[in-house]
């Protein structure tokens, strides 16, 4: 296939709407991931390849196309979680890619590597909203999983002149505008647990309450899964430098503004317990987005178009 591009983790939320915007532009797609490609997906790209992305057969599948770029969306991506299993965080996020960068440096793979990176690798901010060039200091293992891919791909840069983008995605949320995609159901993104308790009847709890916050719950720069995916297309271009750009909208709302959207959008009501902090949150996350802007990347969806994106996916 002809300058095909690889998306890795193309089952998942962000690499599954990655992979319908550069099909609805007309690129070459293989999608690769070790799950299952949900049905709405499934005649989507080109090639689909269920296999772990560090796989032998996948080497071979990258030796034989030299696809014009790599858009590494694969791994494991939850805060929570990764602290009391760090060992999996390490080992699908790092050790995996380690080995996927190393047969392109061996194999002298001519391709671009854009990789899904996460405002994780920041921590607690020291002020927001946060530049590209802030110390990063990560909290979870996650986090830190993250910033050691990206250490590893400066550092082949430097020596082995890998071509990289990383984009340090804030949070994603949303569906397709056109409700062909969205999240799996039980996502634990906050967005989608409100949703799916509104839905459903349930009731929904609300961990941490007493951050340093206006209203006491969490702030975080929201970014629509669209507009993910453009900047995914964006990357692209020779003409896009390499490095680090964050991708969000450089504001942020709170959890209790959130749940207080959703209210006015769906019309429901939802019931809600105060629970603990979750180990690894901090209180705010919001960067600046000056630089990916530079590039030409313009955010179309605001915080109320995730809403509503994402309630038309679970209620379709």
């Amino acid at each position: 296939m002809k300058n095909s591009i690889i998306v890795t983790g193309a089952a998942g939320f962000v690499g599954g709407q990655t992979m319908l915007h550069l099909k609805d532009q007309g690129h070459n797609v293989i999608g690769v991931d070790v799950m299952a490609v949900p049905d709405h997906l499934r005649r989507i790209p080109d090639i689909f390849l269920q296999e772990d992305y560090a796989s032998g057969y996948i080497s071979e599948i990258i030796d034989r196309e030299r696809p014009r770029a790599i858009i590494h969306c694969a791994g494991t991506s939850l805060v929570g979680p990764s602290v009391h299993n760090p060992e999996l965080y390490y080992n699908n996020n790092f050790v995996k890619t380690k080995a996927l960068l190393d047969h392109i440096v061996r194999h002298r793979v001519k391709t671009r590597v854009i990789f899904s990176s996460s405002s994780s690798v920041y921590g607690e901010p020291v002020m927001v909203p946060i530049r590209e060039e802030d110390p990063p200091s990560p909290v979870s293992p996650y986090g830190e999983s993250k910033l050691m891919t990206e250490m590893l791909l400066n550092s082949y840069a430097r020596a082995y002149g890998l071509d990289f983008v990383a984009l340090r995605y804030f949070n994603v949320c949303g569906a397709d505008p056109r409700a062909r995609h969205g999240q799996r159901a039980g996502a634990t993104h906050i967005m989608a647990r409100i949703l799916e308790s509104m839905r459903d009847g349930k009731g929904f709890t609300l961990n941490g309450t007493d951050y340093d916050t206006p209203d006491g719950t969490c702030v975080r720069d929201h970014v629509h899964v669209m507009d993910v995916a453009l900047a995914h297309e964006l990357a692209l271009s020779d003409r896009f430098p390499g490095g680090f750009y964050n991708v969000g909208l450089e504001h942020g709302a709170s959890n209790q503004e959130i749940i207080d959207m959703a209210r006015r959008v769906t019309g429901r009501e939802l019931t809600i317990t105060t629970g603990p902090r979750r180990r690894g949150d901090p209180g705010q996350l919001v960067g600046n987005n000056e630089k990916l802007r530079a590039q030409g990347w313009q955010p179309q969806y605001d915080l109320t178009d995730m809403i509503n994106h994402a309630w038309t996916w679970y209620t379709r």
